[in-house]
């Protein structure tokens, strides 16, 4: 059985992390270059793109800007730790012992804009960009294109 799950507006980059185990995203080269063409857009051009505030759009934007390619635990935190939604505080993340969290490893995919496809414990760094997002890149004029 696989679940997959949607990724969440919201994110949590504060609250204190409780578990150490992470993996890296399979994508991160594909991510790497989604980034450099959000990295060419204005806030005035994200806030249209995406139908966000002012306020989002320039935080955003400076995600895009300070985003690398190297994952650490100080620029990024564990998918299902990071996602703070409905579904993800009903999943109770942080409460999951070693057993369940490989199994959730081997069977929960979060879908992403950015990254593609996330494991549970794969680092993921700051980002908002949902998969219906009409950014135009290399591969046509959306996300579904670019992914799939």
């Amino acid at each position: 059985m696989l679940i997959v799950l949607s990724p969440a507006k919201s994110l949590d980059y504060e609250s204190p992390l409780k578990i150490k185990k992470h993996t890296l995203p399979d994508f991160i080269g594909e991510s790497a270059k989604l980034i450099a063409d959000l990295k060419k857009l204005s806030p005035q051009q994200v806030g249209k793109l995406m139908g966000i505030s002012d306020p989002l759009a320039v935080l955003n934007v400076g995600r895009y800007r300070d985003w690398s390619k190297t994952f650490t635990t100080e620029n990024s935190r564990p998918a299902l730790l990071a996602f703070n939604g409905d579904v993800y505080e009903g999943f109770d993340a942080r409460s999951l012992d070693a057993k369940a969290l490989d199994f959730a490893q081997e069977h929960v995919r979060i879908l992403s804009g950015l990254y593609g496809v996330l494991r549970p414990l794969d680092l993921m760094q700051p980002y908002r960009l949902e998969m219906g997002t009409a950014l135009k890149n290399a591969r046509g004029k959306d996300l579904y294109a670019f992914w799939g």
